[in-house]
């Protein structure tokens, strides 16, 4: 009779479980819930204790409170994980250019086996788009990052293009590259449902057709462009409307309505601000389409769980999974330009019903071929299988 697989705990570090934050802290918590069953899941942030949104998660969570100084600086994590790194078989470090990335390294290196998952935060978009920032980075990288991949058992890339696009960031690195798939959940209730949740809360938008923007209102994510194509082409289909849903970090929305009241389309463009939960499912259910016109993207899992609810995306081809999406015919993929944007909406409205609806059902094949997170998760977490601890580093 064959042994029952050894349980092993897995730590998983991130600064913030904030949904608000974005795609990260939805992937700590498939990667914890859709794990293998012998593997259990822990994580660590810099969440204040008392934070709402930290009740919502189904797994241990130490918030340790807010970090000092611009990076993050926490004397309370250098003592929380020393304290308690022996109670675990490795750790997931996710994210660069915080002081948690460092403190990971330094309590684990030489002691535990470890990954990286950079989410994105080493794709040169960010070099060109802040060069002066970037030569303060390679400061943080040569005293940190770069031993921080250099050390790490592997670092977790989602596409191949964003392998190689984290290669043109510094020309001097080292790391363990290693590509995974990551993805999303399947909707945790019938569409229907769903849909109902979200006409409850926005009564206003029931019998609307309308695209979909979920996300943060931030201007990596190119709303702006998408604002003026909606602009643009508002008069080519009369009841199309647009939902802008999403956090306002950067404080933009209100400029970017001023564009819409100045085109007399205030009543077909909406703001419901950060959409959570079944609310959130609905919304995509709801929709006719989803849009993401970023300019920077390493996965998006709200792409992921659009498909999940059969819902054909539009993409710019700075998402790094849109070549392949658009490949499986599950969607259109143009530049993250204000002309390719135009184009997405263009060739959208000018798609038969016929045509939109065998795109949708090849969005919802591709997710569960490519992006269903119950099956990726086992495939992720049981790379600690063959991990063993890592030479120390200097």
């Amino acid at each position: 009779m064959s042994e029952a697989p050894t349980t092993k705990r897995i730590l998983h570090v991130i600064e913030t479980l904030d949904p608000a934050a974005g795609g990260p802290t939805e992937s700590v918590r498939a990667l914890i819930t859709f794990g293998p069953a012998n593997y259990i899941g822990e994580a660590v942030t810099l969440d204040e204790p008392d934070a709402p949104f930290l009740k919502t998660y189904p797994f241990p969570v130490h918030a340790l409170g807010k970090g000092k100084t611009s990076l993050g600086y926490s004397r309370k994590l250098d003592q929380w994980l020393a304290a308690n790194r022996d109670r675990f078989d490795g750790v997931v470090v996710n994210g660069l250019w915080r002081y948690i990335s460092f403190a990971a390294w330094r309590a684990v290196r030489g002691r535990k086996p470890y990954v990286v998952f950079p989410h994105g935060m080493l794709d040169p978009y960010f070099k060109r788009r802040y060069p002066l920032k970037h030569l303060k980075k390679w400061v943080y990288w040569l005293l940190s990052e770069y031993w921080v991949l250099k050390g790490a058992y592997r670092v977790l890339f989602t596409t191949t293009e964003e392998s190689q696009l984290a290669e043109e960031s510094f020309w001097l690195h080292d790391w363990n590259g290693f590509i995974v798939p990551l993805g999303a959940s399947r909707p945790p209730a019938d569409g229907a449902l769903l849909k109902d949740a979200f006409y409850t809360q926005f009564p206003e938008l029931r019998g609307k057709r309308f695209v979909l923007f979920l996300g943060r209102i931030h201007r990596k994510k190119g709303c702006d462009m998408l604002i003026e194509s909606f602009v643009r082409l508002a008069a080519t289909d009369p009841e199309l409307h647009l939902v802008m849903a999403g956090p306002d970090q950067q404080g933009w929305s209100a400029e970017l309505q001023a564009t819409v009241a100045a085109a007399g389309l205030s009543d077909r463009v909406h703001w419901p601000g950060m959409l959570k939960g079944e609310v959130k499912w609905g919304s995509l259910f709801a929709s006719e389409v989803f849009i993401l016109p970023s300019h920077q993207e390493n996965f998006g899992i709200a792409v992921a769980e659009a498909m999940a609810c059969g819902r054909a995306v539009l993409l710019a081809d700075k998402v790094n999974i849109a070549p392949e999406i658009a490949a499986d015919g599950a969607g259109l993929m143009e530049t993250d330009t204000q002309a390719g944007t135009d184009r997405l909406l263009e060739r959208w409205i000018a798609m038969s019903l016929p045509e939109r609806a065998e795109m949708e059902r090849k969005a919802l094949d591709c997710f569960s071929r490519r992006y269903d997170m119950h099956t990726n998760a086992v495939t992720i977490i049981t790379l600690f299988d063959d991990a063993a601890a890592p030479a120390s580093r200097p």
